[in-house]
């Protein structure tokens, strides 16, 4: 699925997309997918050979986790990150490296939906923690 699924333009859209890969139903409990992702020379993580700051991995489960729904840029533009829980950060990860996105629904309460994410760079954890979101409407 393309980045421009995402609501997100540049200096927000912080991943360039390379594949999505889902299994059950979006609205299923047992929802889960991955989002493979490299790091742009032009995203945050390349500007001065900086690693990428903690809280963009939070936005980053967010963008992966509104992809693997359906990525609906009109649905996504109305809703908006509403708590993050547990949140972890192991390394920085910095421009030119792939990051493997895992997220997987654990709960919907309405109009709010809780993803659990883990964020991988070569097989090594980077991060991960639980994020909620208010889903926007149609």
């Amino acid at each position: 699925m393309p980045p421009a699924a995402l609501p997100h333009a540049y200096p927000f859209r912080f991943v360039d997309v390379t594949s999505v890969e889902a299994k059950g139903g979006a609205e299923e409990p047992s929802w889960h997918g991955r989002v493979e992702a490299r790091l742009s020379a032009g995203s945050w993580a390349g500007r001065d050979g900086e690693p990428l700051p903690a809280s963009v991995l939070v936005e980053a489960i967010a963008q992966a986790a509104l992809l693997l729904q359906g990525g609906d840029p009109e649905i996504g533009r109305r809703g908006f990150l509403a708590g993050v829980d547990g949140f972890e950060v192991m390394h920085l990860p910095l421009a030119g490296d792939t990051l493997s996105i895992s997220v997987r629904m654990a709960a919907r309460f309405g109009a709010v939906l809780k993803f659990e994410g883990e964020i991988q760079s070569a097989g090594q954890p980077v991060a991960r923690g639980a994020i909620l979101v208010r889903k926007g409407e149609p």
